[in-house]
């Protein structure tokens, strides 16, 4: 038989609630055809890498959804393709379940190519390293994360709380080389200017900023990079395809 090269976890794991888990795994290598002297060895390594097999005489109807999710993930696992697809695999799992499920796929993406699909952002954000977003049927962004991120509109901002007089930090911020725009407004609760600076791509100027405020007299009392995260570029995206294809 041609050798397995792709293991997959669907959004609802293809369990038998009526078998135990090590009787479901036995018939999950049978069905890859898993040589009869590797078997055994193979089913205890993937159960002691995801951690169920304490849970090996256990019916699975009686297993908590993490566990059930567990199963699902290993019997994706046996045989060790080359290849695991995994379709949402943390839906409906407590905080808890979801680290662990997320620390187990960072592991298997040491010796395997994992292909994850999910609308859970922060998730894709938590393991992956690189991302696709498809909209309508089309592929509207392919890249790492963090440079999905950094080309996104609005995500070359420094966002200030300063005290002193407007005008006064308004000249200061402007006069600094890669700073290509300044909003300000007040706070009147903390009687402090909120201030947005609008920068240049791959430029930092925190330091030249706190420089200028320093010699203007005016206290910096907070001062932060606007990070836009993947949720941000997602609507970006799926929003402009979503104009494009209906001309609105």
């Amino acid at each position: 038989a041609a050798k397995k090269c792709i293991g997959y976890l669907p959004e609802m794991p293809p369990l038998y609630f009526d078998m135990t888990v090590l009787e479901y795994m036995k018939f999950a290598a049978d069905l890859k055809k898993i040589p009869r002297n590797q078997k055994d060895k193979q089913i205890k390594e993937v159960m002691d890498m995801v951690k169920i097999t304490d849970m090996k005489d256990r019916l699975i109807k009686n297993l908590s959804k993490g566990y059930r999710q567990r199963v699902g993930l290993a019997q994706a696992i046996l045989g060790y393709p080359e290849v695991i697809i995994l379709d949402e695999p943390t839906v409906g799992l407590d905080p808890k379940q979801i680290i662990e499920i997320r620390d187990l796929i960072k592991g298997l993406k040491q010796k395997h190519t994992v292909i994850l699909s999910s609308h859970i952002l922060s998730e894709v954000r938590a393991v992956c390293d690189y991302v696709l977003i498809i909209s309508h049927g089309k592929l509207v962004a392919s890249d790492t994360p963090d440079n999905l991120e950094r080309l996104a509109a609005g995500s070359n901002s420094l966002l200030m709380k300063v005290k002193g007089e407007k005008d006064t930090i308004r000249k200061a911020l402007e006069t600094i080389e890669g700073v290509t725009g300044v909003e300000m407004s007040y706070d009147s609760d903390e009687k402090l200017w909120k201030t947005k600076l609008s920068i240049q791509e791959n430029v930092d100027i925190r330091e030249k900023v706190f420089y200028a405020m320093a010699k203007a007299n005016c206290p910096i009392y907070e001062m932060q990079v606007k990070r836009v995260s993947l949720e941000d570029v997602f609507l970006e995206l799926t929003e402009g395809e979503k104009k494009k294809s209906t001309g609105k």
